[in-house]
């Protein structure tokens, strides 16, 4: 890497990181009832309780969760070294989306260990949806090859991502129509929470996960020369296929059962990312983390001003987006 090439590189880093300051001192602020920020310094009750209470923890929560769908993308591309690979690719949304929907049918309004029974239910059905995955990869793999092979994995997430859509479906023709309204606004996605209980559910996950996945960067730059030339290298393949499966599942479940699934931020961000700052994870990672933080909370920010006072699910603004970027994406690449 040249110096001029870092130079430029720290440049977009020192960029993102200014965009992501300002979006978390800026969005709190607006909304469909502008606060001043001499109010808030004031000590107005009003705007105190609007700010502290309400706007700022869903500004964090969009950081956090729009950095961690972005970082993930980053690695499921790498890892399968596929374009449109994103965090929901081998079925952790869907899962997540099947336990919660088993909550709301059957299961009581009540709260574990003060999380709600459908957010429990949710990341319980992530981690079982990728456990089923990397089973059913690892034992056809052990009986080819003895490893888990890429394509294997994504064909057993299809197959599992269906079968979770297919029992989702049944499960909605049984109900009634305020149960059958409260699945399908949960799998809308969104990020209206009130306080800072969700926010330190996830932050954890996502620190821990994206710090794995920066350590990880020497062998996933090795990844991306090819799995054999990466294994020449010295690069265990199977091994970090799993590690990096693993951690990003476990983020991407974390997140899923506080705001349901939203789709394409993982798409999205890493390549346009990819045009600034290279493929050098030591650089792609950290501007996945502030720009897909900055891009989500910016979104939720449209998301609930355009109609305001009503509020759109922000899952549904990232997929309207997602969409043409779809179209744009294949006609770039065509170019």
């Amino acid at each position: 890497m040249s110096p001029a090439g870092g130079g430029r590189r720290g440049t977009v880093l020192a960029l993102l990181a200014l965009l992501w300051l300002a979006v978390l001192v800026v969005a709190p602020l607006i909304g469909s009832q502008r606060v001043g920020l001499g109010a808030v310094i004031a000590g107005d009750p009003t705007a105190s309780l609007i700010v502290w209470q309400i706007r700022l923890p869903r500004v964090l929560l969009a950081l956090a969760a729009g950095g961690a769908l972005a970082v993930a993308g980053v690695g499921f591309q790498t890892l399968f070294r596929n374009p449109l690979a994103e965090p929901y690719t081998l079925g952790v949304a869907t899962g997540a989306a099947l336990g919660a929907v088993i909550a709301l049918r059957f299961a009581d309004p009540s709260t574990v260990l003060g999380f709600s029974i459908v957010a429990v239910a949710s990341f319980s059905g992530a981690l079982g949806a990728t456990a089923l995955v990397v089973g059913m990869a690892w034992r056809a793999g052990a009986a080819r090859s003895g490893g888990v092979e890429t394509g294997t994995l994504l064909l057993a997430g299809v197959a599992v991502s269906l079968s979770a859509s297919a029992i989702i479906l049944f499960l909605q023709y049984l109900s009634d129509a305020t149960q059958t309204f409260r699945m399908v606004r949960w799998m809308m996605g969104g990020l209206s929470v009130v306080g800072y209980r969700d926010v330190l559910w996830v932050v954890p996950w996502v620190v821990a996960g994206s710090a794995v996945l920066l350590a990880l960067r020497w062998d996933l730059n090795q990844l991306l020369t090819g799995e054999e030339l990466a294994a020449g290298r010295g690069v265990d393949v199977s091994r970090l296929r799993l590690l990096v499966l693993g951690v990003t599942s476990l983020m991407v479940g974390a997140l899923v059962a506080v705001t349901g699934p939203i789709g394409f931020v993982g798409l999205m961000v890493p390549h346009l990312l990819r045009r600034l700052v290279g493929h050098d994870h030591l650089f792609l990672a950290p501007a996945a983390i502030l720009g897909g933080g900055a891009f989500l909370a910016v979104c939720d920010l449209a998301a609930r001003t355009v109609m305001a006072p009503a509020q759109i699910p922000v899952g549904v603004l990232t997929a309207l987006l997602g969409g043409p970027f779809f179209l744009w994406l294949l006609v770039a690449r065509r170019r």
